[in-house]
Parts: C-alpha cells; structure tokens; sequence
C-alpha cells in the first residue's frame, strides 16, 4: 500500500492485516519508526516495548497464514494509558509511589482488546495517578503536544492525546473522570469517547474517583472509537458497576446520516467567556451539521455551575479517600499539585459529600427534561485552546485550582450526570492550534453522538490532518 502505515486509521488498519495486505510486522515497524522520531520531542510513552511488540506481531502473521484470525484487532499494535493493569507488566500510574508496581492481572478493557487481537507498543504517559487536566507530571516531565511543542496536550491522558495525534498508536484507552480524555482529544486534534458511567468495566484500571471514573478510547476517527467501544462494553463480573444494558451495534451506527436529528445548543454556561476562535469553531460547527441535515435548537439547561461544584466536591472526597493510606505514610512521593489537591480532599466533610451524591439524580433528572427535545446537545469542550506548558505550570501556587478550574468547565458537569460525550476535531486557530468540539448524549446512548460525529467527519478533514515533526 502506497501510504505509511501509522497514518492509517484503525479501523483501516485492521483492515488490510485481515486481508493481508499488509503484515502485523509492517504495521508495528511504520509505529515505531514515527515513536523513535517523535518521542524524544513528545515524552508521551512511559515505556516503548520494541522487540517485544515485533515478536508478537511475527506470531500474529505466522498465525494468520495459518488461518487463524484472533479477532477484528488481529495484529494491530496499540499502546495505552500507564494506569491499565497488564499481568506481568509495570503500570506506574504516573506516580513515584507506584513506579514499580507489577500488575498480577489484567484490566477487563485491556484483555477484550487483546482477545481482539491488539498487540502490545508500550505505555503511555499521563499525569500523576489521573489527578491534572493539563499533561504536567512532576516527577516524568511534561508530555508535549505535537501540533506545537510548548503547548500542553490536555490531561489526565496526555500520553494518549499526544501519541494518537502524532500517529504512533492508532488508538489508545484513557481514563475520563472530569474530562481526561476529552480534553486532550481537544488540546491535540484526535476524537475522544466519554461513555456512560458503566459502560465499560473499570476493573484493573487504577481507580480515582469511584463514582465518577470512565474507562474510554481515543482515537483518529469516531468509526475507530465505536469499533473499540464494541468490543470493551457490557457487563463484567470483575465490577458490578458495569451495566448490563445491551450493547448496540456502533459501527452500524456511524454510517447513518444526520436527517432528521435534532442537536440543542445551550444558550448559556457553554457559550459564555469563549475565545474567539473557540467560538468561530463553534459557528462552523453548527454550520456543517445544519448542511448534513441536522436541526439545530437552542436548549435552556440546568445552572451548570452548581453541577461543576458538587462534581468536584465528590471527585476531591473519594480521590482522598483512595490516596489517605499514603497521604499518612508517603507525602513526600506526590507531585506538590496532586499533594495539595488531595489534601483538599481530607478538609471536606461527610455530610457536605452525601449531599453531592444525593443531588445527583435530582440533576439528572433535570437536565433530562431540559434535553428531552434534542437528541443530543452541541458544546466546546474548553473555553480555551492549548495553552502553553510554561504558562500553565502552576504546581500548588495558589491560583492553581482556578486555572485547573477554567480549563476543565466544560467537561465535569457531564461526568456527574454520567452521561456519554464524543469530542471531535472541529477546526484549527490561525496559530495551527485544535480546536475540539463535544457531543453530549442520553445515558447509554452511545450511537446517536457516535453517529453524530462519524458524519461530521465525513463532512470535514481536521481529523486527518497530520502534525509534522518539528
């Protein structure tokens, strides 16, 4: 085939493997020929696992001469966020603390991909136990964006933003628990999936937050991201959180046209204190989904700032509550961001966390009856693009919070109604920089935002617009 490998998408990818068109080993050679170019500028792998990604990718060939096809991954190299436990392997959750740790099992999102067939690339960095939207890391360095190497990629799955955006995995698993994948799929020009809360088993994925942790893919393409999500969803007797609710046919879903689709817009909250450009993109935006047959209706949500509040006083409660043995034995290891933003946690009282958690359902509820019209809504998933790592390097300066605040505005109030929300490359500043937009959906109802993108993305070309290296 005439096009570099890493640049195909997954789905592509996978593909021309199965109708041997191309080999496992040719595939995973193309990936770490664009990692040994890009990582020194990037530092988005923790981990780069060469000799043992091509060895298994000669058993995939060897296997599918054979006939033996494991799946619809069958030979695809992919690498992952460093907080999915793989038997055997070392998964530092970007920390100190856990630098050393071996995983003894294996994630249930990490085995269904491998039971597809995926092989193995490495790890990919991230920030410090999931715990910063920015891809800062105190004791790894900061990951770099490869659209502009002073700007930061996004966090908490900056690994994966920045090496799905630069072509050296076709996709990878993040973690979203007040917008970790979203936010780097908009700071890096990549497509990110937020699924509904328990629809993809969390079991051997570091936790952070019990009620509000997301297992979900970032990708080049919505089709690769319902491909992924096909394979990872439904229940698991590893963790009863992971609902049962039927599975949908995704990739059937992104072949479906937009007519007939009602998309809100709010008129409010997400549209407030935009940058311009930001705002333009959401102009154009709405201008294509109109053009592919969408109607587009102004919605009238929720005080979206009252949700945000009670997300982060149920995300600062049970990510203390995960970290207070070592808050107690070992302060010293965190990062001085992640120490102060845990011991946040500690201050808050019981009472005030159980009204958080019990004005869930209240706020769900009512932002069903807000979205009843709309099959789904339209939003920024920043109010700002990239800023620079310099800028943003904020550590435990007391202004911290707010920064982390103002980047993560738009992201957080989904996570505390638990509802799904695709991110998609929607445009670029003049300054080259991209520009994301969300598609916030019904609970489990992964499809429609799915279907949504995928025919935004036929419509549009930023995501196969490729970073070249500096």
């Amino acid at each position: 085939m005439s096009t570099e490998p890493a640049l195909m998408t997954l789905t592509a990818v996978a593909q021309a493997i199965a109708a041997k068109q191309l080999s496992s080993r040719e595939v995973t050679r193309s990936c770490l020929h664009r990692i040994a170019e890009w990582q020194p500028k990037l530092n988005a792998f923790m981990a780069v696992e060469a000799e043992a990604a091509l060895k298994a990718a000669d058993e995939a060939d060897a296997a599918l001469a054979q006939g033996a096809n494991r799946g619809v991954l069958h030979g695809v190299p992919l690498a992952h966020k460093d907080m999915y436990y793989d038997a055997g392997k070392v998964a530092t959750c970007g920390s100190l603390i856990r630098r050393d740790f071996v995983a003894t099992s294996t994630s249930t999102a990490l085995a269904r991909l491998k039971d597809a067939g995926a092989i193995r690339l490495g790890s990919l960095q991230m920030a410090e136990f999931a715990y910063g939207p920015t891809g800062h890391n105190a004791h790894y360095g900061a990951v770099r964006n490869p659209w502009s190497l002073d700007r930061i990629t996004g966090g908490s799955s900056s690994g994966s933003g920045s090496a799905v955006a630069a072509r050296l995995t076709f996709a990878a698993l993040g973690s979203d628990t007040g917008g970790s994948i979203r936010m780097p799929a908009h700071f890096c020009g990549v497509t990110g999936l937020k699924v509904t809360f328990g629809r993809i088993s969390r079991a051997g994925a570091m936790p952070l937050s019990q009620s509000l942790d997301t297992v979900g893919p970032l990708a080049r393409t919505a089709e690769d991201c319902a491909l992924l999500l096909g394979l990872m969803a439904g229940a698991d007797p590893e963790d009863p959180t992971a609902s049962a609710v039927p599975v949908a046919d995704y990739m059937a879903a992104t072949q479906a046209s937009l007519k007939g689709l009602k998309i809100g817009v709010p008129k409010s909250f997400y549209v407030d204190d935009l940058d311009p450009e930001v705002a333009g993109v959401l102009d154009d935006t709405i201008a294509v989904l109109k053009r592919e047959g969408a109607d587009i209706v102004k919605v009238d949500l929720p005080d979206q700032r009252q949700i945000s509040s009670a997300c982060q006083l149920v995300l600062a409660v049970e990510a203390a509550a995960f970290h207070k043995r070592w808050l107690i034995e070992r302060p010293q290891d965190y990062g001085a961001q992640v120490l102060a933003r845990l011991q946040n946690g500690l201050a808050i009282s019981g009472v005030t966390y159980l009204e958080a958690l019990r004005w869930r359902g209240p706020a769900l509820a009512a932002h069903i009856a807000a979205t009843a019209g709309v099959d789904a809504v339209l939003a920024p998933v920043s109010p700002v693009p990239a800023p620079t790592i310099a800028e943003s390097d904020i550590g435990a300066a007391p202004d911290a919070e707010a920064v982390i605040q103002r980047l993560t505005r738009f992201t957080r109030t989904i996570n505390y109604l638990g509802l799904p929300s695709l991110a998609v490359p929607a445009g670029f500043t003049k300054a080259g920089l991209p520009v994301g937009m969300q598609l916030i959906g019904r609970s489990f109802d992964e499809a429609t935002v799915l279907a949504i993108g995928a025919a935004f993305q036929r419509a549009t070309d930023f995501h196969e617009r490729v970073p070249v290296a500096a």
